[in-house]
C-alpha cells in the first residue's frame, strides 16, 4: 500500500494498492511529490528571506509561517510514503 500525496475529501489519507511503480496513478503521485518538494524548497527560501528582513511585518511573517507549515506537512507525507516503500531488507541499522 502506498500513501498518496493527497487526502480524500474528508481529509483522510488516500492509499494506492499496486505493485506497479509505473502505473498511471503511481506516476501521477511521483510527479505530485516532486512538485511538492520543489515548492517546499521555494517556500523555505522565501521564509528565510522574510526572517532576514528586519522590516518584515507581522503579516509577512505569518504568511511565511503558514506556507512553511503547509510545505512541512507535504514533505512529511512524502517522507512517510517513501519510508513505507523502502524494502526492509535494504535498510541499515
Amino acid at each position: 500500500m502506498r500513501l498518496l500525496p493527497w487526502t480524500g475529501a474528508d481529509g483522510k489519507p488516500c492509499y494506492l494498492s499496486t505493485d506497479d511503480p509505473d502505473s498511471l496513478l503511481s506516476r501521477l503521485a511521483d510527479d505530485i511529490e516532486a512538485a511538492q518538494l520543489a515548492s517546499a524548497e521555494q517556500v523555505l527560501a522565501g521564509a528565510e528571506a522574510v526572517l532576514r528582513d528586519t522590516k518584515a511585518g507581522e503579516r509577512a511573517v505569518r504568511f511565511a509561517l503558514v506556507r512553511a507549515l503547509e510545505s512541512l506537512g507535504d514533505v512529511l507525507r512524502v517522507a512517510v510514503s517513501r519510508g513505507e516503500r523502502v524494502d526492509p531488507k535494504s535498510r541499515t541499522r
